[in-house]
């Protein structure tokens, strides 16, 4: 998120928490930094030693002796740094188990129509995103960084004058990366919003790919599909742009730093001011230091895009508070009161419904008749607990909907939407909303309830059915018989 702006505290806070059950593996990679940071200065220190005992000596054993402790050492921060990314996979992966079934309710909450003007998958990628790039050496120059000062540090203790270089060329890179940032924020938010509406299309064409061909329209679709695709590809194009320049110029700052030092370390040995193994060295450890920019730029729009997929996680999150603990309440069994009832649909202004209101006893039925779109189905959803009253009240035995949670409320109330909404799985597991522990006996019951026992008896696997997406397999009339056990 840029900054400046203001984050919910509360949701911000729920991903610091999922962070913070991973503080042990992060504590461990941090330490385990440290150490692979001091062993990375093992090449110079080899390269001095060289310099300053084995070619005056001429000593093949030393030579021997500080060649095998070298490549010890090196075998040892390799081993480590194999280490550190372990840990930082088992941190994605603590993250993911914390926040995906929090992320996946909040996708599920989310209103109708707002999931149909973007891509309804979009919260689930930006998890994968963020787990992605922590498992990934993106965040291991977040480490290594702090220990910038030290490796100038080292070049100082050389020579002042190889330091000051050294610092400089660290502030120049920095500098280019802050820029990278600056440049490719708003590039990359529509790099993302643009490949979102490619996926809502490529969804809806998969989806009624039926409807589309029997009516004779994939050519247009194909034609939308294929500007939307191109508008994307001109957003990626353009989102890449700022990192391939930074990364460009950061390929050649780096080298010329290098071989800048290599010139003043030239210098300084022709002045009597430095040794040859020292000029080597200082360019070493410039390596090192600088080495940590390098891959931050790398990775930066890998860096980037989980910044923003965190950002966007913290509004959905928001938008869907932490479900609080709620009272039981008797079976409603005395009466559904509508009171005042005004209904507003997600992205609208006006209410689609305004002033309803009734009374219906145990026992009675109610059926309501009106032209289309005059707000039958939203009256519908507001009596499920789709979408909440904007004024008003619904109330089940005199307690308001909103007391009750979903669960306890699905037990009392069955709901039979127009589009007909079967899952993929089983006919048993469709019929029992998917709860693993409804009993063979009841689901048999709402079968035979709803008239569609019989054919799921003629069925090779019975019960065991996989129906498929939207229960694909089943003709029409099955798939609303099967929604209708389900609602019983």
């Amino acid at each position: 998120m840029r900054r400046g702006s203001k984050e919910p505290r509360a949701e911000t806070c729920t991903i610091r928490r999922a962070l913070r059950r991973s503080r042990g593996a992060l504590l461990v990679a941090a330490l385990v930094s440290g150490a692979i940071n001091i062993l990375a200065l093992t090449g110079p220190f080899y390269m001095l030693e060289v310099y300053r005992r084995v070619l005056p000596s001429r000593s093949t054993s030393a030579l021997l002796v500080l060649t095998l402790v070298m490549l010890a050492l090196y075998a040892l921060a390799g081993a480590l740094d194999f280490v550190r990314l372990r840990l930082m996979g088992r941190a994605a992966r603590r993250l993911d188990a914390r926040l995906s079934a929090r992320v996946f309710a909040a996708l599920q909450a989310s209103p109708v129509a707002v999931q149909a003007r973007a891509d309804g998958l979009q919260a689930l990628r930006d998890l994968d995103q963020i787990r992605t790039f922590l498992a990934s050496p993106g965040p291991t120059a977040l480490f290594d960084m702090p220990w910038m000062p030290l490796y100038l540090g080292v070049v100082f203790l050389m020579h002042p004058l190889l330091g000051a270089l050294a610092t400089a060329g660290a502030v120049l890179l920095v500098a280019i990366m802050q820029l990278a940032e600056k440049k490719s924020a708003a590039p990359l938010r529509t790099a993302t919003r643009s490949a979102g509406k490619r996926w809502v299309l490529a969804s809806a064409a998969r989806r009624y790919a039926e409807a589309i061909r029997a009516m004779g329209f994939e050519k247009h679709l194909t034609y939308r599909w294929v500007s939307l695709n191109a508008r994307n590809l001109d957003a990626e194009r353009n989102a890449s742009r700022p990192a391939n320049a930074f990364s460009a110029a950061i390929k050649v700052a780096r080298p010329a730093l290098q071989s800048g030092m290599l010139g003043l370390g030239a210098y300084l040995v022709v002045s009597g001011k430095g040794s040859g193994g020292t000029m080597i060295a200082a360019s070493i450890v410039l390596s090192r230091a600088l080495a940590p920019v390098e891959t931050a730029v790398a990775h930066w729009r890998s860096f980037a895009a989980a910044r923003a997929a965190r950002a966007r996680l913290v509004t959905l999150l928001a938008a869907r508070p932490r479900a609080t603990h709620r009272s039981p309440h008797p079976p409603p069994h005395l009466s559904l009161c509508v009171t005042r009832l005004s209904v507003v649909l997600p992205g609208a202004a006006a209410p689609v419904i305004r002033g309803v209101g009734f009374t219906l006893a145990a026992g009675a039925g109610l059926g309501i008749v009106g032209p289309s779109a005059s707000g039958k189905s939203t009256l519908a959803r507001a009596f499920v607990g789709v979408w909440p009253p904007k004024k008003g009240s619904v109330c089940i035995n005199g307690i308001a909907l909103a007391q009750w949670s979903p669960e306890a409320r699905s037990r009392h109330i069955g709901y039979l939407p127009q589009n007909i909404a079967l899952l993929s799985g089983t006919i048993a597991d469709n019929i029992a909303r998917f709860d693993a522990n409804a009993r063979p006996e009841a689901i048999m019951t709402a079968a035979r309830a709803a008239g569609v026992d019989a054919m799921i008896a003629r069925l090779p696997k019975g019960y065991d059915t996989e129906i498929g997406e939207d229960g694909g397999v089943l003709s029409a009339g099955q798939r609303q018989r099967i929604a209708l056990a389900r609602a019983l």
